[in-house]
This record gives C-alpha cells, sequence and structure tokens, in this order.
C-alpha cells in the first residue's frame, strides 16, 4: 500500500483523546491509545446522511476528527488510528471486512469495512475504532480461537479457510459482525469502498443519522431520534428525541458533535421527524 506522507500532529491527537501517557511500542500503549480514542472520537455519518463526500485523504481526516472536534466512520477513525500507531512505530496493516452484522444469513455484502492488523511481538492482533456500537474496546487476539473478554463485550475470533469470523456475544448466543482475510487493501479499495458507503442512496450511511459513543461506563447509541445507552451493568434505557433542536443538543451534549448549522442541514435533519 502506498503510504499517504501526511504526519499526524501527535500531540494535538494525543490531547484529542486525553491520553497522557509515554507512547511505546508495546500491549499497553495499544489498549490505551484504543480506549482513549473510542471514548473521545466518536463513531458519526453526519457528512454522508447531509449529502456531503467523506474525503479520506489523511490530512482531511486530521482536520475533521482532531481539530474540528468531529468523528466519522470507519475509514476516517481506523485510517488515523492507523497514522498514529505507525507513527509510534507499530507494525499495523489496513484489512477490509464484509459486514454480517443484522444481515440475512448468508448475505454476500461487498467489503466495505476498514480495520487493523497490529502484529506485536511476533503476535497479531485485530484493532478496530470504527465499527459503531459493537466496536471491540480493547485489541484482540487473531492467534486464539477462545472467547476473549473486552471491557464492554465478550468476543471470539475463528478462522474458516482462510478468512477469520469476527462475532459478538449477546443474549441470544453468538452473532457475526464481520468476514475478513489478511490481505492488505490499498488506497484505491478503500476510495472505492468509501464512494458506495458516502453516496449510493442504498448506503445506510446516506440513509439514516447514527452516532455511537463508547465510555468506559456503557454505550450511548444515537439512530435517526431514537437515543439508548447500555451500561456495562444494568438495564438498556431508551428516548425518542422530540425534535431538531433535541437532536442538534443532544449530539453535542453526549456525543461531542456539533452538527455543521445551515438551512439545508437543518431541512435534512428535520426529515428524521
Amino acid at each position: 500500500m502506498t503510504a499517504d506522507t501526511h504526519g499526524i500532529d501527535l500531540d494535538s491527537y494525543f490531547a484529542r483523546i486525553g491520553y497522557s501517557g509515554r507512547p511505546a511500542q508495546t500491549l499497553q500503549t495499544l489498549k490505551a491509545l484504543l480506549a482513549r480514542h473510542i471514548d473521545s472520537i466518536p463513531f458519526e455519518n453526519i457528512t454522508p446522511f447531509l449529502g456531503e463526500p467523506v474525503n479520506i485523504e489523511l490530512a482531511a481526516i486530521e482536520d475533521k476528527l482532531v481539530h474540528h472536534q468531529r468523528g466519522g466512520y470507519c475509514f476516517e477513525q481506523n485510517a488515523l488510528l492507523r497514522a498514529v500507531l505507525q507513527q509510534i512505530g507499530f507494525q499495523v496493516t489496513g484489512l477490509a471486512a464484509r459486514v454480517l452484522w443484522q444481515m440475512p444469513e448468508g448475505h454476500q455484502s461487498a467489503q466495505s469495512h476498514m480495520l487493523l492488523r497490529v502484529v506485536l511481538e511476533g503476535v497479531p492482533y485485530l484493532l478496530d475504532a470504527g465499527f459503531g456500537s459493537n466496536t471491540p474496546s480493547a485489541p484482540l487476539r487473531m492467534d486464539s480461537a477462545a472467547r476473549q473478554s473486552t471491557p464492554h463485550a465478550v468476543y471470539r475470533l475463528t478462522l474458516i479457510g482462510e478468512e477469520y469470523l469476527l462475532e459478538i456475544r449477546i443474549a441470544q448466543g453468538w452473532a457475526p459482525l464481520y468476514r475478513f482475510d489478511c490481505r492488505p487493501r490499498t488506497a484505491g479499495d478503500y476510495k472505492m469502498a468509501n464512494w458506495y458507503c458516502c453516496t449510493h442512496p442504498e448506503s445506510r450511511f446516506v440513509q439514516q443519522l447514527i452516532a455511537t459513543r463508547i465510555v468506559p461506563e456503557g454505550r450511548h447509541v444515537l439512530l435517526d431520534r431514537q437515543l439508548s445507552y447500555q451500561p456495562i451493568d444494568g438495564p438498556k434505557t431508551e428516548k425518542t428525541l422530540a425534535d431538531v433542536g433535541d437532536l442538534r443538543r443532544t449530539l453535542l451534549a453526549v456525543f461531542g458533535i456539533e452538527v455543521p448549522s445551515g438551512a439545508g442541514a437543518d431541512r435534512k435533519l428535520a426529515g428524521i421527524f
């Protein structure tokens, strides 16, 4: 994969996610950076929902997610995290997955999700900061088929032929999230997938407003006007937002997102109601 020559301002990134440690090529650093990243930078698709394409050049991603306090989806979240880890010295490869979550059995989806493979002391880890409410909140070992606990959920990775299947433990049993292989993806691969996700009328990111944030105590999820919170321990709570003003206030207070202003944005948001 051709490297992006843009260098991330690590001090600004660390300030954005509230990381005050000394980064080193260790599992402790990997865990800490992922935890702070997903707590501080929300998953959101406001840009494509408002009808604008998503620029996944690294400089544009850094400007949006770091300097303008916005969030993004997988092609932004994981590209930023990959660049940060590479500057620290980690061995990182960008991969692509076929999403299976909430899909009919046997559905053949495109490789529309970006994720990362990090090799540390000879051990491969799956790292993903951009799968919305089910984002693993800790690195997952790829050399183990055992169930793996993270602060927010239990996962397992199963190697089937040349592909890995990632599943999450839910009340009803194991549910598939996505499947992927270890072939490195190019910038062109991501541009094609991103273009579909942010512009195609059938894309979920064009049709629905989505925002999620994983905090140490649980997960906040917004789907159009429905806001929910699932604590690590305790029952799920849900709320239906009343209007555009309520939606804007919730996005800012819960997710730290200030939605772009303007009549066009308000008209699109009003369509939710």
